[in-house]
């Protein structure tokens, strides 16, 4: 490290022998440590993530409401062309927000192919929630309850996993190794584990929300699927 000389006394006389000058060290072979790292690459995920939802949104949100009904109708068909979409018994979906991907056609398709349809629910635990799907007899039970997105009601029976044989997982954005970028909640995240397998995992998004790459997160779970209106991709076992 190289010292650097302090600023000259009042008056302009040198303190180049004056033994209480200011020095500043640089620390120009610092090596910041393995914490000190982390920190920085977690603090640049999150930006990054911040910067992708509002671009997602934005972008979303300015594709045409006909448009996004024909880019979901898209999407429902080829999971219905899935062979783990016709062999399953019981299927997780998810009521749209807006601008997300419409999946209220694939749950009429799935109560008509006779297979049990079930809906995101949280269930208050003390100062927590509980998260899991709850199987439903019609879209009608669905309802806002306080939580930012239409679930079951309380009565509604609770799935236990081996019930589920296909999670529909909506998404922000998706990355073509199944990583999502989701609102930030961390719901499916913590649910996926629970039914994961034996049930299958199938992110849908928009074509254009389909990227190289995402900034993925230590507790981030992948998706085994990703289905778009333009294409499905299986993720490569790991």
């Amino acid at each position: 490290m190289r010292p650097r000389r302090g600023p000259g006394a009042a008056g302009g006389g040198s303190t180049a022998n004056d033994p209480d000058r200011e020095c500043i060290f640089e620390p120009r072979d610092y090596v910041p440590t393995v914490d000190e790292h982390n920190e920085v690459v977690a603090e640049l995920k999150a930006r990054a993530r911040r910067q992708l939802r509002a671009r997602m949104r934005a972008l979303r949100a300015a594709v045409p409401q006909r448009a996004r009904a024909e880019r979901s109708a898209r999407i429902v068909g080829r999971i219905g062309e899935l062979e783990e979409y016709q062999r399953a018994s019981g299927v997780a979906l998810f009521w749209p927000l807006e601008h997300e991907v419409d999946l209220r056609a694939l749950d009429e398709r799935a109560r008509t192919d006779g297979k049990r349809v079930y809906y995101p629910v949280m269930d208050p635990a003390g100062d927590v929630f509980r998260t899991g799907f709850a199987l439903t007899e019609s879209t009608a039970e669905l309802a806002d309850r306080g939580r930012g997105f239409a679930e079951p009601g309380p009565q509604a029976p609770r799935a236990v996993r081996g019930e589920i044989e296909l999670v529909v997982v909506p998404a922000l954005a998706v990355s073509a190794n199944g990583y999502r970028l989701g609102y930030g909640s961390g719901f499916y995240d913590s649910v996926l584990p629970e039914f994961v397998p034996p049930a299958v995992s199938v992110a849908v998004a928009y074509e254009f929300q389909l990227l190289a790459e995402l900034p993925a997160l230590d507790h981030d779970v992948a998706c085994s699927l990703v289905v778009t209106d333009f294409r499905t991709v299986r993720v490569p076992k790991a």
